[in-house]
């Protein structure tokens, strides 16, 4: 059997789609977010970086900074191994105090990534609630859908963001043990859902609520708990989960709730058990970065002032996007050739560093640039990358002419 053919037509396909995924080598540089060096050819030189999930340039912030560079000379680079058989280091306990606090909960919990935190929370409690129903909305991440597989219960999917069929499909489970999980921010579209709502019909079914807040928390609410804190209702909320790796600028993941909830997800999940634990300079880095957040509010509004400009200079040019309350900016190209070309000219041609978003990410046919401006993005910087999408608009539209 000749395993390698199997491997290179499935990839041959790929690239035939479209949908092969490129890496583009990027060194990022502190203190020169979001500028980034990119290696090419031999070559090195500086990209603007227009896609980075960290939102508010965080990773850079000299608090954050100084807490991890002073973490690691006092603790050293690792963990040493999984917290049941190292120990629990106290910047691992001081980051969950400090979770819990942003959350209004009585206990939070850590994990390596917010993708383990969503599977591991999610395939724990599907699978050890006896005779469990999850409801998840239909554009839930690839994190929380595979923790729903994983833990083997029931599965029910409701419409994106559609209360009334949630309500319906709620009454049709009867009294059996119900999860309703959903996301505050979608990362591709970058809609927001209707958390209150969702909320009450959770309640209203006896449902447990599980908010995955990860595109939110740093960005949104006075503190930075995210949309649930906005909105005035994360103490409604069973299970709030999050990341370290987005607006905060580091990487790990974590879910807050109640002191037994919290308990009996670190007792039975095996995402958690059997994991090595995050580095306590990491654990030191992120607290900084949260605690940095609570109190300031520059970042975030800086961030909204950008958005808003980016977005009414697209709408100056012509230039289609998809409108949204949040601070994702969607530019839609819906074909996966032509979305990849675009990231390439801007690229080499204009220095501006964007992936293309392409099936399964996205459904076919809904390709994408996906923008996110950040509080260190500056006017010029805006105005560059405006400025490059519409000479690419104007020659698309004259090539689709002549075609």
């Amino acid at each position: 059997m000749n395993f390698d053919a199997i491997f290179q037509d499935q990839l041959d396909t790929l690239k035939e789609e479209g949908n092969y995924r490129y890496f583009a080598e990027l060194e990022r540089q502190c203190g020169k977010f979001p500028k980034a060096a990119n290696h090419n050819d031999g070559e090195k030189r500086d990209v603007t970086v227009w896609c980075s999930n960290d939102y508010l340039g965080m990773g850079h912030h000299p608090a954050v900074i100084e807490a991890m560079t002073r973490t690691v000379e006092a603790c050293g680079t690792g963990a040493g191994g999984t917290r049941n058989i190292s120990g629990t280091n106290i910047h691992h306990l001081a980051l969950e105090a400090e979770l819990a606090d942003l959350h209004g909960k009585e206990a939070a919990l850590l994990f390596t990534s917010g993708y383990v935190s969503n599977w591991a929370a999610l395939s724990t409690l599907g699978s050890r609630i006896p005779n469990a129903v999850i409801l998840s909305d239909s554009e839930n991440h690839a994190s929380m859908i595979e923790g729903i597989r994983h833990s083997r219960a029931d599965k029910v999917i409701w419409k994106h963001n559609d209360v009334e069929d949630l309500d319906r499909k709620l009454a049709a489970c009867g009294d059996r043990p119900k999860i309703v999980a959903f996301e505050s921010v979608y990362s591709m579209d970058g809609d927001i859902a209707p958390i209150k709502e969702i909320v009450e019909v959770c309640e209203k079914h006896g449902a447990m609520s599980y908010l995955d807040e990860v595109h939110a928390v740093g960005l949104y609410g006075p503190r930075g708990g995210g949309i649930s804190e906005r909105e005035g209702l994360a103490h409604r909320i069973d299970l709030i989960e999050g990341t370290l790796g987005k607006a905060y600028g580091c990487v790990g993941g974590y879910i807050t709730g109640s002191a037994a909830l919290c308990d009996f997800i670190r007792s039975f999940a095996s995402g958690f058990i059997f994991t090595t634990a995050l580095p306590p300079a990491v654990a030191a880095a992120a607290k900084a970065s949260i605690a940095h957040l609570k109190q300031s509010e520059m970042e975030r509004a800086q961030q909204r002032r950008q958005v808003a400009r980016l977005r009414a200079a697209l709408d100056r040019e012509g230039i289609p996007h998809l409108e949204n309350d949040s601070h994702i900016v969607p530019v839609m190209i819906k074909d996966p050739v032509k979305c990849r070309q675009l990231s390439d000219i801007l690229m080499n041609d204009f220095g501006i560093y964007v992936q293309p978003i392409n099936y399964p990410t996205v459904p076919r046919g809904t390709e994408r640039l996906r923008f996110t401006p950040s509080p260190l993005h500056t006017n010029e910087d805006i105005d560059h990358l405006v400025g490059a999408l519409k000479q690419l608009w104007v020659q698309c539209a004259l090539a689709h002419a002549v075609a």
